[in-house]
C-alpha cells in the first residue's frame, strides 16, 4: 500500500466536525482526542490516590531503574506500507526550563504537524495564557510532565543530578498534582505522564498505572535536552524507526530543535510519513 497523506490534519478535523465519516485506511493525520471536557471523576481524591499507592506498593522494593522498563511505552502502532512516528515535546519549567520555543510551535503549525506536548506545572504557571492557547489548538495533545520535574522513584534515586521523588506519597504527588491542575484549570483529561528526565523505577511505574495513567517513554532522543545542533536533530527524526516516539523539547528557544524539526518534518512530509498523537498508541 502506498503511504499518502490525502487530507491535512485540520481538514480531517473539519470533516469530523461535519459528521462525515473519516477514511478507514491510508495515512492521514490522526483525529484529535477530546482533552477539553469538564473535570472528570476518573481522577481520584487525594486521600484515595495515596491509599491506593500504599495498597499496591507498600511492601515492594525497586529492582529496575531507567528509561525503558516494562510498562513504559516507547512506540505507537504502525500500519503496513505507511511509516508512522510520534513527535513529543517537553516543557520542563524551573529557572532554566521555562522558556518557550515559539519558532518550534510556529513550524509545527505552519506544516500542520501533530505533536503531543508534555507540560510541567512550573512551566504552566509561568505561561498561563500560552498554555490555554495550546490546549485550544486541535493540532496538539496536551499531557502531564509532572509537578516538580522529578525522576519517578520511591527511593529518591537521581538522574542527571536531579533528585527523584523520595517515597510512595511523593510519587503520587508528582503525578497527580499537575494532573489535577491540568484538569481543573484547563479542562484537560490527561491520561499520559512523562517524568522529569524520563527515568523511573519499576515500583513507581506500577503506582502510575494504578492511578490510571500511561507512561510515555521514547524510542529516539532527538535533541539531547535542547543541546543538539539542527543537523543532529533532523537526522535523529528522519532516521527514526517506524512507530518511534520522538522526545524533544519546546522550552529552549536558543536550541537547534526548531530548525532541525522543521527540516525533518518537511522531508518526512514529502515522503507521506504520518505524525501520530500518543492517543493512537495502544
Amino acid at each position: 500500500m502506498e503511504c499518502t497523506n490525502l487530507l491535512s490534519r485540520r481538514s480531517l478535523l473539519t470533516v469530523a466536525a461535519l459528521s462525515i465519516p473519516a477514511m478507514a485506511g491510508g495515512c492521514g493525520h490522526p483525529r484529535a482526542a477530546d482533552h477539553t471536557s469538564p473535570p472528570t471523576p476518573s481522577i481520584r481524591p487525594a486521600d484515595e490516590s495515596h491509599a491506593l499507592a500504599h495498597e499496591l506498593a507498600a511492601d515492594l522494593t525497586p529492582v529496575d531503574w531507567g528509561t525503558n522498563l516494562p510498562g513504559v511505552t516507547t512506540s505507537v502502532p504502525i500500519s503496513p506500507g505507511c511509516r508512522t512516528i510520534a513527535l513529543t515535546f517537553d516543557a520542563c519549567g524551573g529557572p532554566n526550563g521555562s522558556g518557550v520555543d515559539h519558532a518550534l510551535l510556529d513550524t509545527l503549525r505552519s506544516l500542520e504537524v501533530s505533536a503531543t506536548l508534555f507540560l510541567n506545572n512550573r512551566w504552566l504557571l509561568a505561561h498561563p495564557i500560552l498554555a490555554a492557547e495550546l490546549v485550544a489548538d486541535p493540532l496538539f495533545q496536551i499531557e502531564n510532565h509532572g509537578t516538580r520535574h522529578r525522576p519517578l522513584s520511591v527511593q529518591g534515586r537521581s538522574a542527571y543530578d536531579i533528585e527523584g521523588t523520595e517515597d510512595l506519597d511523593s510519587v503520587v504527588q508528582e503525578i497527580e498534582l499537575n494532573r489535577r491542575f491540568l484538569n481543573y484549570t484547563y479542562g484537560v483529561n490527561s491520561t499520559w505522564f512523562r517524568s522529569g528526565t524520563a527515568h523511573y523505577d519499576d515500583v513507581a511505574v506500577k503506582i502510575a498505572h494504578g492511578l490510571g495513567v500511561k507512561i510515555a517513554g521514547y524510542g529516539v532522543n532527538a535533541d539531547a535536552g535542547g543541546t543538539a545542533p539542527p543537523s543532529a536533530v533532523a537526522s535523529s527524526v528522519v532516521d527514526a524507526p517506524d512507530g518511534a516516539i520522538i522526545l524533544a523539547h519546546m522550552n529552549q528557544p536558543d536550541s537547534g530543535t526548531a530548525t532541525g524539526i522543521g527540516e525533518a518534518a518537511r522531508q518526512l512530509g514529502d515522503q507521506g510519513v504520518r505524525f501520530a498523537l500518543l492517543d493512537s498508541a495502544a
